[in-house]
């Protein structure tokens, strides 16, 4: 069965200091971009990016949905997990410990997002104008 891969965009985009801070919407849609590039035989599943804050704004794309969280983008993965763990394997891609507690608690498996960088083609911002 298909899993369900939920990444917390706020954590992936966060583990590459490349200025995300000043264009958090631009470095959500990279990290997007990236798991849409992802070759699916290394990263099987559905994936859905969760963005937060001034990364709301940005879209899906084909092969990567995108939720933005209405308040905490913790508390939105949490309630994604809980809807989807008992029809299908679902894993959380965060660093969070809080965060990765509460979701291996309903059932989720945790990819790290060095891991999870490691399967895309994703290392932030190419141009640190």
């Amino acid at each position: 069965m298909e899993p369900l891969i939920i990444v917390d965009g706020a954590n992936v985009v966060g583990s590459v200091p490349d200025g995300w801070w000043r264009d958090r919407a631009g470095a959500a849609a990279r990290l997007r971009d990236a798991l849409a590039a992802r070759d699916e035989s290394a990263l099987p599943g559905e994936i859905v990016l969760v963005v937060e804050g001034a990364a709301r704004g940005i879209g899906p794309v084909a092969g990567v949905g995108v939720e933005a969280a209405p308040q905490s983008g913790d508390d939105h993965i949490v309630a994604l997990v809980r809807d989807n763990v008992w029809r299908r394997p679902v894993i959380v891609v965060t660093a969070d410990r809080g965060l990765r507690q509460r979701v291996e608690g309903q059932g989720a498996s945790i990819i790290s997002p060095g891991r999870l960088r490691a399967s895309i083609p994703y290392g932030g911002a190419t141009d640190h104008t």
